[in-house]
């Protein structure tokens, strides 16, 4: 997959000065919104378009990620949410089945909670529902985050060393040598895969990982919740053995309070960042994804 396979790009100006940048891959299916995680962009879903050529995807840089400019104010859910309205108003598409992973899903269940008439379903990856182990304060969440918000002050000389910085730091069990992989960071670098900076602001990764862990804004959506949603999750966080983001029975339990609007599959054998960018998470992530569009 390389960017060309995005045939469609649009820039949606928003009403304070930003700009986001969307891209889209006419297909047969119903559209699709996918929403990245918190340090990636809309390139995360190379390994979805290589696996499901046929799906009507459109996806978007988060603001502050990629093309799209960084809010100047406090960056929230609501407002990746709003963003999110605003791209598909520029498609004039109505309604969509939303596909987010990591943060990605904690806005995708804030975009449904806000404006349910405009999402058929959610097919959530290793990410949306509350987490049970978090930090308690900003301090900790920058400790938590300091490996992506490390990268930011170097100049890559290449993909390859940027892909290997990834790898050692986040993704031990990526494949550096995986063409996905390097269509998807090259997007993250300044000159892509001449490398560059990465076009991350760290002020607003660390606000929205704020919103998911310091507040109740998770647990409030997902109580709000309305469309049939699948949430697919990961045996491990970062690396084989590590603990996950979420347990069997914490998974149960967001089962069980849904009144029989939320299903669960574990995926074993992958970390959170293989729920998506590995060829058998994508390949598990799209058969979830069909269901949901099947409904």
């Amino acid at each position: 997959m390389s960017a060309d396979d995005f045939a469609e790009h649009l820039e949606v100006q928003r009403p304070d000065g930003r700009r986001v940048h969307a891209w889209r891959r006419p297909g047969s299916t119903r559209s699709v919104l996918g929403i990245h995680g918190i340090s990636s962009t809309s390139r995360l879903w190379a390994w979805t378009l290589a696996t499901a050529p046929d799906v009507d995807l459109v996806a978007a840089d988060l603001s502050g990620r990629g093309l799209s400019t960084p809010r100047w104010d406090a960056s929230t859910l609501a407002g990746h949410a709003a963003d999110q309205l605003a791209v598909l108003d520029a498609l004039g598409l109505e309604s969509v089945d939303v596909l987010g992973m990591s943060l990605g899903g904690f806005i995708a269940l804030q975009l449904a909670a806000t404006a349910p008439e405009r999402v058929r379903s959610l097919t959530l990856l290793d990410g949306g529902p509350p987490m049970a182990r978090r930090p308690s304060d900003r301090e900790q969440l920058e400790a938590a985050f300091a490996d992506r918000t490390a990268r930011l002050g170097t100049d890559w000389p290449d993909l390859a060393t940027y892909t290997d910085a990834v790898v050692a730091d986040t993704g031990p069990l990526l494949d550096p040598a995986d063409p996905h992989l390097a269509t998807c960071l090259a997007h993250d670098l300044e000159r892509g895969r001449d490398g560059g900076r990465v076009r991350l602001d760290g002020r607003v990764l660390v606000d929205d990982a704020a919103d998911v862990f310091l507040t109740d804004t998770a647990a409030d959506a997902l109580r709000r919740l309305s469309v049939p949603t699948q949430l697919l999750y990961a045996e491990w966080s970062t690396g084989a053995g590590s603990p996950p983001a979420y347990t069997d029975d914490e998974v149960a339990a967001v089962v069980a309070a849904s009144g029989g609007l939320v299903t669960a599959e574990l995926l074993p054998g992958h970390d959170h960042a293989g729920v998506v960018m590995s060829d058998s998470g994508a390949a598990a992530s799209v058969r979830a994804l069909r269901r949901s569009l099947a409904g």
